[in-house]
């Protein structure tokens, strides 16, 4: 099945999508910094499993318009349902990944009228001392400028490299590092969002049928398991190994566990 690209409307501006398949509609929100890009490798796989896989450039991220002022994750959340507005869903089933996680957290609450089914894929409750962490290490975003030597890169690609203690797919690792990219000097908006939002607050809030899709892996699989402590009624499907680029490692898995419990 073909993937087609377009833009809609959104809070900020345009929202750059892509899309594929028809069927089962979920809205997918990536991680930050990244872009769509990193749902690639599961569009068609989902298509072929009944899914219409819907993913959206974060604003500031991608090539979706840049926002004008650093936004707070209620102001992200206009952007999923901007994306229902534009295809003409009155709901829609919405996934997020780590950042895109808490995006559709919220999503998730403002319009609860307009969601189906819930995936966190690497949800986020951090404990005070987690945040001052993740806080301090996150501030070297906003010192990231262009330097004429090009060392501003290896800064940056170090940066994520330091996410994980191993990594696997050097390929995925340089596509999500280049994407990344795209945020220029205003890539600390959404982590500085994340920072800000209490994730173990808006979790037990959740209303909605719920899958927690974690790996082993994962930087943050602890968060996951805290998750499933907050709310034993989710549904929880877990991924061996992996590592932040997970869609990419293991697309087809990934695909089938998204798939099975939407149409569950």
């Amino acid at each position: 099945m073909i993937i087609t690209k377009g833009y809609a409307d959104g809070p900020f501006g345009q929202l750059h999508y892509q899309t594929c398949g028809d069927g089962i509609p979920v809205i997918m929100v990536h991680q930050a910094p990244d872009s769509m890009v990193q749902f690639n490798p599961v569009m068609q796989p989902l298509a072929a499993a009944g899914i219409r896989a819907i993913a959206v450039d974060i604003p500031g991220c991608g090539m979706s318009a840049v926002p004008d002022h650093p936004p707070s994750i209620a102001e992200y959340a206009e952007m999923v349902p901007a994306i229902m507005d534009h295809f003409g869903l009155d709901k829609a089933n919405v996934l997020g990944h780590h950042t895109g996680a808490i995006i559709i957290t919220e999503a998730t609450l403002r319009y609860a009228d307009r969601v189906d089914k819930v995936i966190l894929n690497g949800p986020l409750p951090l404990t005070d001392e987690e945040r001052a962490w993740f806080k301090g290490k996150m501030s070297a975003e906003k010192e990231w400028a262009p330097r004429w030597d090009g060392s501003h890169l290896l800064e940056q690609w170090e940066f994520r490299r330091q996410a994980q203690a191993e990594w696997i797919d050097l390929k995925a690792f340089h596509t999500h590092f280049i994407h990344g990219q795209l945020a220029g000097e205003t890539v600390w908006y959404a982590h500085e969002a994340v920072m800000d939002y209490k994730h173990e607050d808006a979790i037990p809030l959740i209303k909605h049928p719920c899958l927690v899709l974690a790996n082993t892996g994962d930087a943050i699989y602890a968060q996951s398991q805290r998750t499933m402590e907050l709310r034993p009624d989710f549904t929880y499907a877990e991924l061996q190994g992996g590592t932040i680029d997970i869609i990419d490692e293991q697309p087809d898995a990934w695909a089938s566990a998204v798939a099975d419990f939407l149409k569950g």
